[in-house]
């Protein structure tokens, strides 16, 4: 009984490593494949030399870059007042919050499209620089929880109030208070936040492909409907990126502890 105790965590781990990685290695190892007998890397080159891979890519980026100015302008600010003055609006707000988490994306985009579609004073679904810019507010709000709770998290380990009041007697006004001395204090959060963030708008389809963006997700979509190989290789790129942003995320938490 007491080997069982004792060996049981490890027996559960490895399982479920060999659950998780089995399919990857697979999906791996089918990307290598493309000449019969031989593994190669023919599968990557051919995504890599082809100018679409490129410009879904950069376009997703420049689209995460801006989530992330845009969501954090909105986080810090509110996750600082609500900690500061509002606790008693907390609850409410958290609720909020969490409902990305809970309604589907593709109700999101309906709203969107039915909000600002030809027939409403603001058409912003009818050009290519208003779907981006509805994009970006659909991404936001997509990764507002994750968002929300690494800053909230980070506020958590400072003395918010202390550090306003002597920003206040130094003559601080409240938008210096949290651009000069709340943000910095928290950035370990705010930048674990900015990469989950990151990983959210890097695989996000079915915003992108209702608007008709030219976003990574689509991409990977628009190739495994013709070919058979790149399909597997661009899965392990997009593996490869979002478990970066998720490996950049736990060294900046562990970061934001240490300072702490």
């Amino acid at each position: 009984m007491k080997f069982v105790l004792r060996y049981s965590p490890w027996t559960i781990f490895a399982i479920a490593a060999v659950f998780f990685l089995m399919p990857l290695f697979s999906t791996a190892e089918f990307s290598l494949s493309i000449r019969r007998g031989v593994y190669s890397l023919e599968a990557y080159e051919s995504v890599f030399l082809d100018p679409e891979f490129a410009a879904s890519f950069f376009y997703s980026l420049i689209i995460a870059v801006l989530t992330i100015i845009f969501g954090t302008i909105i986080v810090v600010p509110m996750a600082y007042y609500l900690r500061l003055r509002l606790q008693w609006l907390r609850p409410v707000v958290e609720i909020f919050v969490m409902l990305p988490m809970v309604v589907p994306p593709i109700v999101l985009v309906f709203g969107y499209l039915r909000l600002f579609s030809s027939s409403s004073v603001l058409p912003l679904a009818d050009s290519s620089a208003g779907a981006s810019i509805l994009l970006i507010c659909g991404c936001t709000t997509l990764s507002l929880p994750y968002l929300y709770r690494t800053i909230d998290t980070g506020l958590q380990t400072i003395d918010v109030q202390t550090l306003t009041d002597a920003a206040g007697i130094l003559g601080a006004r409240p938008f210096a208070t949290i651009r000069l001395v709340i943000f910095p204090n928290i950035l370990p959060s705010v930048m674990a936040g900015a990469f989950l963030t990151f990983a959210v708008v890097m695989g996000e389809f079915v915003i992108a492909s209702l608007l008709t963006r030219p976003a990574f997700g689509t991409y990977i979509q628009k190739i495994g409907m013709s070919k058979a190989y790149e399909p597997a290789a661009l899965t392990i790129l997009s593996f490869a990126i979002t478990w970066g942003a998720l490996a950049m995320m736990n060294v900046m938490t562990r970061f934001s502890r240490r300072a702490g």
